[in-house]
């Protein structure tokens, strides 16, 4: 899942952010109108966070951008209304849910993994390829029996070639899918990652590198290398 957060005070969106990156969601942080609705040109959002009281262009403005341009990006508004009269107004235009200030952040992610599940189809949970299993529900991996202790990057990046079904993805992809924004190719975290994945995973090799194209999932042994 990929969410964008936009928050005015950045004490707050760094809070979130860092509370969702715990819990293996790639988080981006904005801080008013016009810089979200740069990063929704730029990046495909699962789930927008977004703060109804923002400078430069407003949440509903934001919210009309989702709708016309047809993406699939849930919002949830963050709103200091705590009146009975707001809190019956409902979300606002635009807007999959609302949530007002102050809140608990554990009420805040619950409601972000709802809109997540709206946002992209449903898949399932295990997914298995040449004797890899990956629970995704439970954050579970496992290679012929054998547990393996993944980082989030590392998880990320074999769930994403597990779906791809033996297809072949691009770093580029994975980099959108798997880290945060401000992540390029040219950092070599795809291959660094991919490397240790690699050593995780352990003989005969199942990650194979396509030259000039990305990775993909053998159904067996396959060549190593980065």
């Amino acid at each position: 899942m990929r969410v964008l957060v936009v928050e005015n005070e950045e004490f707050l969106a760094d809070m979130i952010g860092a509370g969702l990156r715990r819990e293996a969601i790639a988080a981006d942080i904005a801080h008013d109108g016009r810089e979200a609705l740069a990063r929704l040109r730029l990046g495909a959002y699962d789930v927008l966070v977004l703060d109804r009281d923002l400078p430069g262009p407003q949440a509903d403005e934001i919210c009309r951008h989702i709708v016309e341009q047809g993406l699939p990006t849930r919002v949830l508004m963050l709103t200091a209304a705590g009146t009975v009269h707001d809190r019956a107004a409902g979300p606002g235009p635009g807007a999959d849910d609302h949530l007002t200030k102050p809140f608990g952040y554990e009420e805040l992610l619950a409601r972000v993994l709802a809109l997540g599940r709206r946002a992209r189809p449903a898949l399932p949970p295990v997914i298995e390829r040449a004797g890899v299993t990956v629970d995704t529900a439970r954050r579970l991996a496992v290679r012929d029996g054998r547990p393996l202790a993944l980082s989030r990057q590392e998880f990320g990046v074999l769930e994403v070639l597990l779906r791809a079904q033996g297809a072949v993805v691009s770093g580029d992809d994975l980099i959108e899918e798997v880290w945060e924004e401000h992540t390029s190719y040219r950092t070599n975290a795809v291959r660094v990652t991919l490397s240790t994945l690699r050593a995780k995973l352990g003989d005969p090799p199942v990650i194979e590198s396509v030259p000039g194209a990305g990775y993909r999932m053998s159904d067996g042994p396959g060549p190593g290398g980065v």
